[in-house]
């Protein structure tokens, strides 16, 4: 994966590169346990063997990488954070969002347990739903505001399960509220780590200390789960754990989307612009309000820079100096009020689609 992420998949592909991986991953994981669970547990395993299988004849064809060097120089990684601050944050963040979802296992999983049929197949098609939507979502939506209504709609399902019945219905509510949510959490980091594995000369590295964060949250909600449902206690209590690790998670949300906006500048925003063509990205920086009051060669900077191109690829084409381009941001970020790539580009996308 690590190989696909950083050479068989453009910049500003990779997100839609994770949703695929999740969504294909998802739909086998489905038929597994279909074939486990209705036909033997032999052929379960051996399905999951052959595919096991197929996937290492495809590793070992990959072409080798060229060197382990990280793809981005240690001088153009912002020096006020580095990746071990934003990675460090991100790994809080996975493993906070990961409780609920071993708390989900020993909550949701056994209280529907008389409804087999329908969760052994439904549980995992608002996940994949939810990431068909993000993959697919207009270029003009702002998806960072939809991870804080993912979070909501987490502490929605919660509280619907403790004061909803055991019914087929229930159980979709709680389930889609549920399973959807987790898909844009998990889309959310997965495409991440991917962008992080240009800023390490270990890639596997930081792939490694993402799941460690998924792997580590899940076990804790599992074992949160299981102490609590030995002692008996009524499954509130479950319940306000859940809405406690949302609430520490809508915390540090912002602080983490700064950091990540400093250091991955073709994140989120950026992606998302990189993929419009040329002749729209000018209208939109001409039709913007946004750049009124700039200059001609600051609005050329500036469509250069919602690009997420580093100054030394603007000075290129410019033909100017870095120092230029430096003093050229500054007069942009002054004028438009703003203090980052991803402020600057979620403010050209208000004003032109409320226009």
């Amino acid at each position: 994966m690590e190989l696909f992420f950083k050479q068989g998949t453009p910049k500003s592909k990779r997100f839609k590169t994770a949703a695929d991986a999740l969504i294909f991953s998802n739909i086998a994981m489905v038929f597994l346990n279909a074939a486990t669970v209705y036909i033997s547990p032999f052929v379960g395993l051996g399905l999951a063997i052959i595919m096991l299988s197929t996937a290492f004849v495809f590793a070992v064809r990959l072409p080798a990488t060229a060197g382990h060097m990280p793809l981005i120089p240690d001088d153009k990684i912002p020096a006020s954070n580095g990746i071990i601050k934003p990675l460090a944050h991100l790994w809080v963040f996975i493993a906070l969002l990961t409780i609920n979802s071993g708390l989900m296992y020993r909550m949701l999983n056994p209280s529907f347990a008389h409804l087999e049929f329908l969760t052994q197949w439904y549980w995992a098609l608002p996940y994949i739903a939810a990431l068909l939507i993000m993959r697919n979502m207009s270029l003009k939506v702002n998806r960072t505001y939809i991870l804080y209504y993912a979070l909501a709609l987490n502490g929605i399902s919660f509280i619907a399960f403790v004061f909803l019945d055991r019914s087929v219905a229930s159980y979709l509510v709680v389930d889609t509220l549920m399973l959807g949510s987790f898909g844009v959490f998990d889309l959310f980091w997965w495409s991440i780590l991917g962008e992080m594995l240009d800023y390490d000369s270990n890639p596997a590295k930081i792939l490694g200390i993402g799941l460690s964060a998924n792997v580590l949250g899940v076990l804790t909600g599992s074992m949160i789960a299981r102490n609590v449902l030995s002692a008996q206690i009524q499954q509130m209590d479950l319940t306000l754990v859940a809405l406690g690790v949302i609430c520490l998670s809508f915390a540090i949300l912002p602080p983490l989307h700064r950091r990540l906006s400093d250091l991955l500048k073709e994140h989120a925003f950026l992606t998302i612009y990189s993929e419009i063509p040329p002749s729209e990205r000018d209208r939109l920086v001409e039709s913007s309000d946004v750049f009124t009051k700039l200059t001609e060669r600051e609005k050329d900077t500036a469509s250069l820079l919602l690009e997420g191109k580093t100054y030394r690829m603007i000075a290129a084409d410019m033909k100017v100096s870095e120092n230029t381009v430096r003093t050229h941001v500054k007069n942009i970020y002054g004028k438009t009020g703003v203090q980052c790539r991803a402020d600057l580009m979620n403010m050209v996308f208000k004003q032109t689609t409320a226009h």
